[in-house]
């Protein structure tokens, strides 16, 4: 008998969901690349509809704006009459979208998991185990897990079960401290030049960073300021909205602005957390602005590593995540944070979000 082959039509298994909830999930997205622009996005919405059939006759684009306004996401705006603005509820919403992206993510994978030793009797427990040390408390010992590890490590020969201090697993207890931190994020033009947006991700991290503070640690601040030109401190509602705009990067002014707000902050734990992708190139002076964006300018470096000393000096350490490989720009931010004593990451953009958590939940656990 030979063997033949049967044709038919192919079919992806993985057809796109149609309804409320697909259609919601894109906007999402889209409507924090377009800052905030709800027009702009049904617009790109309405594209990738047309290219990949994301609505069908039962449910289409009308449907999904009427319900945007019915459930409360999106306002008609009476003074300008046919445009959309998108409310609190999908401000809120933006952040917990961008929480779930990012630190799911986090939670399953290992990358960027950076371990510390700065853990003890505390009343908080952590969702980490570790092997069973001399002090411990009978309490902090998880059964389950020891009984599993001395099953594995011993089997049940002759039928006797044994159990011994190699095999138990202790849940670790994290310090109950108030932190409080500073998030820079860098709105320079360079942030969207070169064909890659930057600036979006950087927005993600800082909303679901925001976010993780208000659900987990609320106890603890978060201030969150930008830099161009000039710095300024933004709320977290305003995240959503936030644009490049054609600056010049004024890091000094960055960084005296979030010591000023740290100054206020009676916490135990101070830090800075500052993305950016490029070299200082401005300074405020008088009314004007001192610039040179060719190479890096001394005048403006030093007074950059001289703010970085004045930093270490009252113990407010610079974590500085620099989205860019440029091997120039590096060895700068090795001097900036060997001066400040501080850490620096250099990660693309797919990495940020696990760096930023990581570093936040190992920080939060020592009096630095």
């Amino acid at each position: 008998m030979a063997v033949g082959f049967r044709f038919r039509d192919f079919v992806p298994e993985d057809q796109p969901e149609k309804g409320f909830e697909s259609l919601f999930k894109l906007f999402m997205q889209l409507v924090t690349i377009t800052s905030g622009d709800v027009g702009e996005a049904l617009s790109w919405l309405n594209e990738l509809d047309k290219q990949y059939g994301l609505t069908d006759d039962n449910y289409g684009m009308g449907n999904f704006i009427d319900d945007l306004k019915k459930k409360g996401y999106i306002d008609d705006n009476e003074q300008e009459k046919g445009e959309f603005k998108i409310t609190p509820k999908t401000e809120q919403g933006i952040r917990k979208s961008a929480l779930e992206e990012i630190f799911g993510k986090l939670k399953k994978s290992s990358t960027g998991n950076h371990r510390t030793p700065h853990t003890g009797q505390g009343d908080e427990q952590s969702t980490d185990l570790r092997e069973f040390r001399f002090g411990d408390s009978l309490e902090s010992i998880q059964m389950s897990e020891s009984i599993r590890n001395a099953q594995l490590n011993h089997g049940m020969e002759g039928g006797e079960f044994m159990l011994t201090e190699g095999d138990l697993e202790v849940r670790e207890n994290e310090h109950k401290s108030q932190t409080s931190t500073v998030l820079m994020i860098d709105i320079s033009h360079s942030m969207i030049l070169y064909g890659e947006d930057r600036i979006t991700p950087a927005k993600k991290v800082a909303m679901a960073l925001a976010e993780l503070v208000k659900q987990k640690y609320p106890k603890d601040f978060l201030d969150v300021i930008v830099f161009g030109n000039d710095a300024w401190q933004i709320e977290v509602k305003d995240l959503p909205y936030l644009q490049v705009g054609p600056y010049h990067t004024n890091t000094v002014a960055g960084l005296e602005l979030a010591m000023d707000l740290l100054r206020k902050r009676k916490t135990p734990n101070k830090q800075i957390f500052m993305i950016t992708d490029g070299k200082p190139t401005c300074l405020k002076e008088g009314n004007g602005y001192y610039k040179n964006a060719f190479g890096l300018d001394r005048k403006v470096v030093n007074k950059t590593l001289n703010l970085a000393a004045a930093a270490r000096r009252v113990k407010i350490p610079i974590t500085t995540f620099m989205i860019t490989s440029d091997p120039f720009l590096q060895k700068f931010v090795e001097e900036f944070t060997e001066v400040n004593q501080g850490k620096a990451y250099y990660s693309g953009l797919k990495g940020l979000g696990h760096l930023v958590f990581e570093d936040y939940k190992k920080n939060r656990r020592k009096t630095l």
